[in-house]
């Protein structure tokens, strides 16, 4: 999948998600997408090609990262918490939407209960992640 492209899919996604916001914080040339206030999504092309950033679990992102060459570690976030999804031949659309997905729920989950726009035990299906 090419950079454009995964941007699209992950923006796409993120904008069904209840209460999931963009905002500027470091300028145009990164996208920063929150919900509640907390970052749960960036996207930039900084590097020189298009890339989006999530919050992942730590165990779930280790076994991405060694299942498929275009995950890596969080550009400029915690490595241990966020991946960074590239352009390549190992991530396909449903994928993408489900790390997007989880990202939110992760976040949403960590929110105090009066602020969470969904409750992340049943909104979407996060077996298999």
């Amino acid at each position: 999948m090419d950079g454009d492209t995964l941007q699209q899919q992950a923006r796409d996604r993120v904008e069904e998600l209840p209460g999931a916001e963009i905002v500027y914080p470091f300028g145009l040339d990164w996208e920063v997408f929150k919900v509640r206030g907390k970052v749960n999504m960036l996207m930039t092309d900084v590097i020189g090609e298009p890339i989006v950033i999530v919050k992942a679990d730590p165990e779930n992102s280790k076994t991405l990262r060694e299942n498929h060459r275009d995950i890596t570690p969080g550009f400029h976030m915690n490595k241990k918490h966020w991946i960074t999804l590239n352009p390549g031949e190992t991530l396909q659309k449903n994928l993408v939407e489900d790390l997007v997905t989880e990202s939110y729920l992760l976040v949403v989950e960590n929110l105090p209960r009066a602020k969470r726009p969904v409750d992340p035990e049943i909104f979407g299906d996060r077996r298999g992640l």
